[in-house]
């Protein structure tokens, strides 16, 4: 028996289908060894060497594994195509206690029967490389994150996080927030012209150039005086400009316009886009067995194989016609910055329509494979072409201009159409009638309409992933857990406004924080310098461990410079650095270990209040703890009667009462009853104490509306 290891049982089904016995396919569920949870897990002293536990989840899946290793005739590493993958594999290696010297890495970018049998012909050894640069990422991050992430929760006293190309990235929506709230709207006017040829329809022109420069009206009364100017004016025809235009079609997607598309077209965010597209590569259940429908999800190279080419330029001309068929294959240049180690994100088998598998997929599954579907074929089709016409009309010493643009073959667009539709007041009317130079025009009336300029837009999820793309920060792989993280909602550093994404108020402290004291880091061309140097690893001939050296020397400087505080030690007259500890941010003097003196940040006082303790008669006194202030008996530990401060939000809809605001031990709020534990009713949202009218489950209150607790009822009320 002969032994392929995947990483998820998905993937494990699909692939046992093609090989009909003759190999047992197992996974590992993902990563089998990482760095540790609860602390940096770097050797700081000794060359920045990385301590990997096993996680006690996974003890049960490495004993398996190893037994069926061991019984093995051969074992084949066939984690995903890429620098994870690879580092999954050799971390299976060690645990599995594989030799170095074994030729067991396969590795497909398709799971298909062809691709599958070709990886297994093909074994190399583990790609060291890749492995040290997966490595290098993860060391560097750990160390980013691990070491900041304290500082600037001691110093802004909360739960903070943040990542070396996490925190650029909130950089961006913050600055951009930050540019809407400064902006200074400016007043101008459009004036369009409706005007007449002689015998002919009228169109509608719109005033761009005064004595041959761009000129529009800022004022009213510069508004008025062109109005006034333009109705004395004789209108002729400047210029007619007639010319073919053509758009090619868009390249196949990459993991990044693969996201962007998901959130434009699809509404769904990129984490979700990745986890269905994880889904449809290893394979969807069937009555035929699992099936694998689209190639590796995780790229930024544009290639299409030769035999992918050919299957969509047959399938085009059948189902469209020769004339969508270009005379030579569409080829797509990929970035200079891209890892080109695999394909394109493709469908496997263009044979395989959306429709002859709708039935066996969800809903977004479905939408998200016609989506790469679609922009696959279009990619192979030929161009969309347009009668273009661009006319200047000509008024005193003023220029009115409009374009008309008409469809006349639809090529590519046929499948997909990524055309966008332009605005009236800039594009004038797209309908025309023939118009010769000099020809003289009717002015039939004359509008005119106050505009203000407009602040930069919010970022949405596909601008930022696509503006991330274009400055080099982060690579495609990455995208989806930055936008998560970004949206966390323990700690929600922003919030979605329709699809835009918003800053929260420690955004901003964060960012200042980091720009203050870590401003080589949040440097956009930093971390995307960073991110090239990542890549040289993986392509060999640089050293990981010299890379993070040369980063932690000048970092830890900054480290150091950002713990130090304007509060003085008053053991010693030094100043105090500011810590993170077990219970909490700490002052400790700088001088230590002469002095060691530490003094907390936020002492817990105690506040003695005029109630009477009702067991012991007490004085009961004020506190405040994870879940809110309460009141405690003063001769605690020998009374230990409390009573809960904490605000009361909404009303138990089991029995009443009113329900609590709390915390969890993770963090989260949650409402309980107050009369806990004779009640023990909570929520995650504020109940009204009211049951839903359709479904009878509780109703809960959310962002000012009335909604019913039952995610499939979609009742909805004014919450006012």
């Amino acid at each position: 028996m002969q032994l392929i290891i995947v990483e998820s049982p998905h993937k494990a089904k699909t692939i046992e289908k093609f090989l009909k016995g003759k190999y047992k396919v197992d996974a590992s569920k993902g990563h089998v060894r990482d760095l540790p949870v609860n602390y940096m897990g770097i050797n700081l002293n000794k060359n920045f060497e990385p301590y990997y536990v096993i996680s006690p989840d996974k003890k049960d899946d490495i004993k398996r594994l190893t037994d069926e290793a061991k019984k093995a005739e051969a074992v084949y590493l066939a984690t995903d195509p890429d620098r994870e993958g690879e580092a999954i594999s050799w971390h299976l290696k060690e645990v599995l206690g594989l030799s170095d010297e074994q030729v067991n890495r396969i590795e497909f970018n398709e799971i298909s029967e062809k691709a599958v049998n070709y990886a297994l012909s093909h074994p190399r050894k583990i790609d060291m490389n890749l492995v040290d640069a997966q490595q290098a990422r993860r060391v560097l991050d750990r160390i980013v994150g691990y070491s900041i992430s304290p500082c600037a929760s001691s110093r802004l006293n909360e739960n903070l996080s943040a990542g070396r190309v996490q925190s650029v990235a909130l950089k961006m929506v913050v600055d951009r927030e930050r540019e809407i709230e400064s902006f200074v709207p400016q007043e101008y006017w459009n004036i369009k012209a409706d005007v007449k040829p002689q015998g002919k329809s009228s169109f509608k022109v719109l005033l761009t150039d005064k004595n041959g420069k761009k000129y529009k009206p800022s004022n009213g009364e510069e508004a008025l005086a062109v109005e006034n100017k333009l109705k004395n004016a004789d209108f002729i025809v400047g210029s007619v400009k007639k010319t073919i235009t053509k758009s090619h079609a868009p390249a196949p997607y990459i993991t990044s316009t693969m996201q962007q598309d998901g959130s434009i077209r699809l509404n769904i965010t990129a984490p979700q886009v990745m986890q269905i597209a994880q889904r449809l590569y290893e394979g969807v259940n069937t009555p035929n067995g699992n099936i694998a429908l689209i190639t590796y999800m995780r790229t930024d190279s544009v290639r299409i194989s030769d035999d992918a080419i050919k299957s969509a330029r047959e399938y085009i001309k059948n189902a469209y016609g020769e004339e969508y068929v270009p005379a030579k294959p569409n080829y797509y240049k990929t970035k200079n910055n891209a890892q080109d180690a695999h394909e394109a994100i493709r469908p496997i088998d263009v044979r395989r329509t959306p429709d002859s598998v709708a039935e066996f997929l969800d809903k977004n599954q479905l939408k998200l494979y016609k989506l790469i579907y679609d922009r696959f074929i279009a990619s192979q089709m030929s161009e969309a072409q347009y009668d273009s016409v661009a006319v200047s009309v000509n008024a005193d010493e003023y220029t009115l201009k409009t374009n008309g643009k008409t469809l006349i073959f639809k090529g590519y667009t046929a499948v997909y159409d990524d055309t966008k539709k332009e605005e009236d007041d800039e594009s004038g009317n797209a309908t025309l009638p023939p118009l010769q130079e000099g020809e003289r025009l009717e002015l039939k009336s004359l509008i005119k309409e106050q505009k203000f300029t407009k602040p930069p837009v919010r970022y949405t999820e596909a601008t930022l992933i696509k503006n991330m793309e274009d400055k080099g920060i982060g690579r495609p792989s990455t995208y989806a857990t930055i936008m998560a993280k970004l949206s966390d909602k323990k700690r929600e550093y922003v919030r979605k406004e329709k699809k835009y994404l918003v800053p929260n108020d420690i955004s901003y402290k964060l960012i200042d924080f980091l720009v203050k004291y870590f401003p080589s880091i949040m440097e956009i061309s930093f971390t995307a310098r960073m991110e090239t140097a990542l890549d040289d690893i993986g392509e060999g001939g640089k050293d990981w461990h010299k890379l993070i050296a040369d980063f932690y020397v000048p970092f830890d400087k900054l480290l150091r410079a950002s713990r130090v505080t304007e509060k003085i030690c008053d053991k010693c007259g030094s100043p105090m650095i500011i810590n993170s500890g077990k219970y909490g941010a700490y002052y400790a003097c700088s001088n230590y270990p002469v002095c060691q003196n530490i003094v907390p940040v936020n002492k817990k006082t105690v506040i003695p209040t005029d109630k009477i303790c009702p067991k012991c008669g007490g004085i009961m006194v004020e506190r405040e703890g994870k879940f809110g202030k309460f009141l405690a008996c003063s001769n605690y530990p020998k009374c230990k009667n409390t009573v809960s401060l904490t605000e009361s939000v909404g009303v138990c809809p089991d029995c009443g009462s009113p329900t609590k605001k709390m915390m969890s031990k993770s963090g989260k709020v949650f409402y309980g009853c107050s009369t806990f534990p004779k009640c023990k009713f909570m929520s995650w949202d504020i109940p009204t104490g009211d049951k839903c009218p359709e479904c009878g489950e509780y109703l809960i209150k959310v962002d000012g509306k009335i909604k019913c607790s039952n995610k499939k009822c979609k009742y909805e009320a004014n919450g006012k």
